[in-house]
């Protein structure tokens, strides 16, 4: 089969296209063809190994897991013995950020990892794009407690997590103000921020509501800039460690007290998770944004697209001709 691999830490010229064996599936695992998955800064922050921390799960000296691909979605090809909840043919997506895979044309993957079927709505574009920004979201989101009514700020509305984020605070009954660029403003009114920011022409910081719960879904401002927008008690969460990676300092430190506080959950997703994203999808109150498409060929020029900084939501690898893009 062919897959995108790496055996270097390094930028993204590090990946390249070749052969190799299509993995056989074990007990409890299925094989999957893999339609699409996506490229996106799980993928990019394991492959460079720009914090140092990753190769304590990645490999310390070189990748454990040459084909990554955190996301993906297909179809099973194949079983192991013992598998009760999946059968050959079931069109299923997910998330596997331990072993990965999904930037190969097969998988393996444990049937009760983070995976689900696909609903007969789902294209499997949107599907290979429904978890990654999503749970990095959500667990953010469960971590602050939000609840209806709150008064949120999401900076960086336009990314994968983002995106999402607006989408997920909405469906909680959130109100919402969203920080993006000017080119993005409807786009993030159309995913439910009932307040946009546009930080081209506007200083977020100066106006004049206060929340419960700030969001930096890009890492990009800090809990100092932001402490003065917060409540009394309300809580900051960004998705970086911030300058000199003072976020960790700050996340021991502030819990200790009763005023403004800065927590650093680690993010993790069960298949609960991935089947509550699939009913928020098919109740209409989450969509994927999808920015671009790429081919499997084409990952080299998808990575350096995503760490551009500039991607709207989601970018797609597309890898069989049979997975018929349905995004324009």
């Amino acid at each position: 089969m062919k897959a995108a691999v790496y055996t270097r830490y390094g930028p993204p010229e590090v990946v390249r296209l070749t052969d190799v064996p299509t993995p056989v599936p074990k007990d409890q695992e299925l094989l999957v063809k893999v339609y699409c998955s996506t490229v996106n800064r799980t993928d990019s922050g394991f492959r460079s190994a720009e914090y140092f921390v990753s190769r304590f799960w990645s490999g310390l000296f070189r990748p454990k897991y040459p084909i990554l691909g955190c996301e993906f979605s297909g179809v099973i090809e194949g079983i192991g013995k013992g598998v009760r909840t999946f059968k050959v043919g079931d069109r299923i997506f997910g998330f596997n950020d331990q072993t990965f895979g999904g930037h190969g044309e097969y998988l393996i993957i444990a049937e009760t990892a983070a995976i689900a079927t696909m609903t007969p709505s789902m294209s499997f574009e949107e599907a290979a794009a429904l978890t990654e920004g999503a749970h990095y979201a959500l667990c953010n989101i469960r971590a602050a407690k939000v609840a209806a009514g709150q008064n949120v700020l999401v900076y960086g509305a336009t990314g994968a997590i983002g995106s999402a984020a607006v989408q997920l605070l909405k469906s909680r009954g959130a109100h919402i103000t969203a920080v993006c660029n000017t080119r993005n403003v409807e786009l993030v009114k159309s995913l439910g921020a009932d307040k946009v920011i546009d930080y081209q022409t506007q200083d977020f910081t100066q106006i004049k509501d206060r929340f419960s719960f700030i969001f930096d879904a890009v890492g990009k401002s800090s809990f100092r800039q932001c402490k003065p927008l917060l409540t009394p008690r309300g809580i900051y969460i960004s998705t970086e460690l911030g300058k000199n990676g003072e976020n960790i300092f700050w996340a021991l430190l502030t819990p200790l007290g009763w005023g403004k506080r800065l927590l650093f959950p680690l993010p993790a997703i069960s298949k609960d998770d991935v089947i509550y994203l699939r009913d928020l999808f098919e109740k209409g109150e989450y969509r994927p944004v999808i920015d671009r498409l790429y081919s499997l060929e084409e990952i080299v020029e998808a990575y350096k697209y995503v760490e551009t900084g500039q991607k709207t939501g989601n970018v797609i690898l597309k890898m069989t001709a049979g997975s018929k893009a349905s995004i324009a």
